[in-house]
């Protein structure tokens, strides 16, 4: 286990609009704000997304396995805000989205899109040294929070 103890910094609250991408939206807020790690809130509208919904496979490699959300729908996410090796700020979200009786809880991902209003509450962790970083055995960017 890697831990760290930080403290609540800036808190942001934002309105994404019909159309706009969550994954872009949200890590340009990041960016322009200077953001290394943050914890994120979502709740509002999406209108389309590819949900990675746990493994397809886990050897002799990890392959996601996605299934295509068509809404428009409602989603409320968690996730996190950690800097690549890059330096870029990354997010990492999950979220159950649904209408009707079509329910999905994973993470959304490639193209996921906004129907009319998604509110977003990013909370600033300030005075950790944490970041995704590429790991070997998998080939995925994992948390790595340094001490």
């Amino acid at each position: 286990m890697e831990y760290a103890v930080g403290r609540t910094g800036r808190i942001i609250a934002a309105r994404l609009f019909e159309g706009e991408q969550l994954y872009d939206s949200i890590e340009s807020i990041a960016e322009k704000e200077d953001i290394k790690a943050a914890a994120v809130l979502i709740t509002g509208g999406i209108r389309k997304a590819d949900v990675v919904v746990g493994p397809k496979t886990e050897k002799p490699k990890i392959e996601a396995n996605f299934k295509k959300f068509e809404g428009p729908g409602e989603v409320l996410g968690v996730g996190t805000i950690y800097c690549d090796d890059e330096d870029k700020p990354k997010l990492h979200l999950h979220a159950g989205i649904g209408r009707g009786d079509n329910h999905i809880v994973g993470c959304p991902r490639g193209g996921a899109s906004i129907f009319l209003i998604l509110e977003v509450t990013i909370i600033e962790i300030a005075g950790i040294d944490a970041k995704r970083e590429t790991d070997p055995a998998s080939g995925f960017k994992l948390l790595r929070i340094k001490k």
